[in-house]
């Protein structure tokens, strides 16, 4: 028999039932920041910010860097800002408002459950504020050099506008496929373009009216992320195979090719420049910017991981003189370049403090001289770096254990000005969260497994304890507030359970970035064996040995991949973990390796027995423990089925059970209210079940 949250919910909201020094919603009101860019002219620069739900766009500028809303949203309707760049001449801001950017699917989002059908849509406002401009209904704009014109995509077609929005947009051309990913000439006469055509794809570049669309160097292969030389003459991309339905092993590692290409415009004639090592590190990095391909002042930049960490690395045009231009033990992510495109700033998990592993500091290198240079150190988690229009300003997202996200300016490596800091509510608690230590542990294959240990300022006696499971895979949770949404709503839900008097473990398992391409890319895991489900119970099994610990008392609950390995501990090891939170997981990991039309790959039913093996659905009989399940049903991550089938086989077996459905919403909670709600669901589950006799 299921029993719905809603009483339990209302009796939340409305009343005292615990004994805490601060609410949920206080410790989640932070005013969130993402989309931080930069003029290329002043230095000038904006963001958009989430106020418990309410998303707008801000604005700063030298020399006090005052901050300025330049838009007026003043609802939780769910509607994200994505998009956001600011023209050639410092005067336009373009973004786009809807949709959910983060899914398979970035259509229009209703998640308020409007009447009135959602729209994704193109916007232009001046950098000073007055009328915001409605382009048109599409997605991806990019402002051309001379700042009068914008591209955007519609339906797959590439379309053209006035920045102001004076006429109406209209299709640039057209052409076959799925057309994305433009890129306007230096000069702002041409607009090269992918053109996604299932199995394989073409770089296209269109000029006018009434010349044909010339395809640069086509092949039967996959072409993307084109980037322009400074003079506009050339054009560099990657170039990965086509897909193939010729069957090969599913379990077996293989390299994944790629190669750097370049094309000369005029004449289509060019040549393979760089290709990447047929290893296994050297496949295509799965990583945030993938190759992170940047066309310098003199050199080409991208990233690789063929050295076991994904680093920087630069080539002359002509393929001589490759160099690696950061080294060490640490990944470097948010990658970018310099408006006179000398240097290149980036975050990377290194620094002098040891615990710098679990933390994100700002560096910038030249592309042409392997030295980096750090330009934060210390204690806070420092992200997504941009440089200003002087070429030596750099501005960044910032935070500290306490402290939640702000944009922030870095005058030197040893101090930050915040920008924007008033726009945190009175009543955050920012005294009252703890600072969470890095601790590290043995799986029971001798792997070192990775964590962020909060322990409450006051308890008295053994305290129940909780493991948190991050989503991604690829993640990596750190010492701070996190600077991607859906984790910094799950920063603030385990300060808000250590508060409650729970000691938390936030666990980087296997599969997770920040720990080297052999942690990151680890045999068996998945689908295959669930290798890193070893971590997660190594976890569950650290914190029952810890002395202020009951280790009769231990919960678990995360998102997504979490909610997915949440609940195969629930059904491996219900013993260990009493109660816990399977939050839009992936309960079922069997796929029909047999599909209509392929060949049978020569492993298939090895394949097939793992990945029942490696789904919760597998442990069923074992599974014990009090489950609450919670799911959006317009999830275009994880398949709103994949809870329904839970439910149903919870069902079946008469196993009680508690759910929480979010009508309309996506994986990412994309209205404050429903992301509010699962967080005090999961809270009061937890503590129910685990404190309260």
């Amino acid at each position: 028999m299921k029993k719905s949250l809603l009483l339990f919910i209302c009796l939340f909201a409305s009343a005292q039932i615990f004994a805490q020094s601060f609410s949920l919603k206080s410790v989640l009101s932070y005013p969130f920041p993402s989309q931080l860019v930069a003029s290329p002219v002043g230095n000038k620069i904006a963001w958009a910010a989430n106020e418990q739900g309410k998303r707008n766009i801000y604005t700063a500028e030298a020399p006090n860097y005052k901050i300025t809303k330049i838009t007026d949203y003043n609802y939780d309707d769910g509607q994200e800002l994505t998009s956001l760049s600011i023209s050639a001449d410092g005067k336009w801001i373009v973004f786009v408002r809807g949709g959910d950017h983060g899914g398979r699917d970035g259509g229009p989002v209703n998640a308020s459950s409007s009447p009135i059908a959602p729209k994704m849509q193109v916007f232009t406002i001046p950098f000073s504020g007055g009328k915001t401009n409605t382009i048109a209904e599409g997605d991806n704009p990019i402002i051309s050099p001379n700042s009068d014109q914008l591209v955007f995509v519609k339906t797959g077609q590439v379309m053209i506008s006035p920045v102001d929005g004076s006429s109406p947009a209209k299709n640039l051309f057209y052409a076959k496929g799925i057309n994305g990913s433009c890129k306007w000439s230096p000069d702002g006469k041409k607009v090269a373009f992918v053109s996604n055509r299932v199995d394989h794809s073409f770089i296209g570049i269109y000029e006018n009216q009434e010349t044909p669309i010339q395809w640069v160097l086509p092949a039967f292969s996959k072409d993307n992320a084109p980037v322009w030389s400074p003079d506009g003459k050339t054009l560099a991309f990657i170039r990965t195979p086509g897909s193939s339905g010729t069957a090969d092993s599913i379990l077996s590692k293989k390299h994944q090719p790629w190669a750097i290409w370049v094309a000369n415009v005029e004449s289509n004639q060019g040549k393979q420049i760089w290709k990447a090592p047929e290893t296994v590190r050297g496949s295509y990095p799965s990583i945030d910017g993938g190759a992170n391909l940047l066309w310098a002042k003199d050199k080409i930049v991208f990233s690789s991981y063929e050295d076991g960490w994904p680093h920087l690395y630069s080539i002359n045009p002509d393929g001589t003189k490759r160099l690696l231009l950061t080294t060490g033990e640490f990944a470097v992510e948010n990658v970018k370049l310099s408006t006179d495109k000398k240097q290149i700033v980036f975050s990377a998990n290194t620094g002098a403090d040891a615990d710098d592993l679990d933390r994100r500091h700002i560096y910038k290198v030249s592309v042409d001289h392997a030295e980096m240079q750090a330009l934060s150190i210390g204690k806070g988690i420092e992200a997504y770096p941009v440089m200003l229009a002087d070429n030596a300003t750099v501005a960044c997202l910032s935070s500290t254990a306490q402290r939640p996200l702000l944009p922030a300016l870095l005058p030197d490596k040893k101090s930050i000005q915040l920008i924007g800091e008033e726009l945190i509510p009175a009543d955050f608690p920012t005294k009252k969260l703890v600072v969470p230590k890095h601790v590290s542990f043995k799986a029971a294959d001798g792997k070192t497994v990775y964590g962020q240990l909060f322990t409450p300022q006051k308890s008295a006696g053994k305290t129940s304890a909780i493991l948190y499971v991050h989503g991604g895979p690829q993640r990596q949770m750190f010492l701070g507030w996190n600077p991607m949404d859906y984790y910094s709503i799950d920063y603030a839900l385990n300060q808000y359970l250590v508060n409650l008097g729970f000691t938390v473990l936030s666990v980087n398992y296997r599969l997770g970035l920040g720990y080297g391409y052999d942690f990151h890319k680890p045999a068996n895991a998945g689908a295959q064996g669930a290798s890193e489900y070893q971590d997660i119970k190594a976890a569950g099994e650290w914190l029952a040995n810890q002395p202020n610990v009951n280790n009769k008392k231990i919960g678990i609950y995360g998102g997504s991949y979490g909610g997915y390995l949440t609940a195969l501990a629930l059904g491996k090891d219900s013993k260990l973990f009493v109660a816990g939170v399977d939050i839009h997981g992936v309960n079922n990991r069997f796929s029909n390796f047999n599909a209509d039309g392929k060949e049978v790959a020569p492993d298939a039913d090895l394949a097939a027995k793992l990945a029942t093996e490696s789904s919760p659905m597998s442990y069923l009989n074992t599974w014990t423990s009090p489950t609450l399940i919670i799911h959006a049903d317009d999830d275009r991550n994880v398949a709103y089925s994949q809870s329904v089938d839970l439910a149903k086989r919870f069902q079946d077996k008469k196993f009680e059970f508690e759910f929480l459905a979010i009508p309309d919403d996506t994986h990412h909670w994309m209205k404050f209210s429903n992301g509010l709600k699962v967080s005090e669901a999961t809270a009061e589950f937890l503590k129910r079940k685990l404190m309260e006799k």
